[in-house]
């Protein structure tokens, strides 16, 4: 179809055809409009995410080809899996959603800035009070008290969790996130993580990259399935669990 730059206009609830998104630069399908937690939450449902940085407009994305995670093939290696049996980390779920965003937020190593605003925590923020947005927190919890030292969020659709952003302060601490995530996601038949755009970490993981067409079908597919009402219920839960059904290594 014909491409164009899309403005977006007062309707929260409207967005253009993601099929319709650039080649240049690659998946920029809209701008503008603003961060309301309905429009950025229709957003999801149209397979559409807000990405910008400092000192600019409002910019909406639908990259082509898509890097999801199917939960059953997230990849433990070896030396992972050996980490992770002696380590004493804690995991729990919607406990400190907001605290997760904000050490999301905090620059990175080689990086330039970032690209969480605190529009962007607000709105998430907002989002996760509504009950669309959820996360995973990682804690070191010894005399010394409690830490949070890893996590990831993102925004449920159906059964397809699309994954913003992880951190982590101490070793192999994003890794347990994201190997919970999956396995919080393996009980609904069908589902995936939708982690946008591949990187090398990613796809050290197990990601796998689908072309936006399919990724739209899987998505509609997903938005009519549901997760089980108690799945992202704040609690902190027993992740050793995981290993013993992981064969991935």
């Amino acid at each position: 179809m014909p491409q164009q730059l899309f403005y977006l206009n007062d309707d929260p609830s409207w967005f253009p055809d993601p099929n319709g998104a650039l080649d240049d630069p690659s998946g920029l399908l809209a701008i503008g409009g603003d961060l309301t937690s309905e429009r950025v939450h229709q957003a999801y449902l149209n397979g559409v995410f807000p990405w910008y940085s400092d000192d600019e407009p409002i910019m909406w994305w639908s990259p082509d080809p898509r890097a999801i995670f199917y939960p059953e093939q997230i990849k433990v290696n070896k030396s992972l899996r050996k980490f992770l049996k002696k380590c004493q980390y804690s995991v729990s779920i919607n406990t400190d959603f907001k605290r997760v965003m904000e050490h999301c937020a905090k620059p990175r190593p080689n990086s330039e800035g970032t690209w969480i605003m605190p529009e962007m925590i607000d709105c998430y923020s907002q989002l996760h009070r509504e009950g669309h947005a959820h996360s995973i927190e990682i804690w070191q919890i010894d005399e010394n008290g409690k830490d949070l030292i890893g996590g990831l969020y993102g925004v449920l659709v159906g059964n397809c969790f699309c994954g913003e952003s992880m951190f982590s302060k101490q070793k192999n601490a994003s890794k347990l996130a994201l190997i919970c995530l999956a396995e919080l996601l393996k009980t609904s038949e069908g589902s995936f993580i939708d982690c946008q755009l591949p990187n090398p970490y990613l796809m050290s993981m197990g990601a796998k990259l689908i072309s936006r067409e399919v990724y739209l079908s899987k998505l509609l597919s997903a938005k009519i399935k549901s997760t089980q009402d108690s799945l992202f219920s704040p609690r902190f839960i027993q992740w050793q669990t995981i290993l013993k059904h992981n064969d991935n290594g």
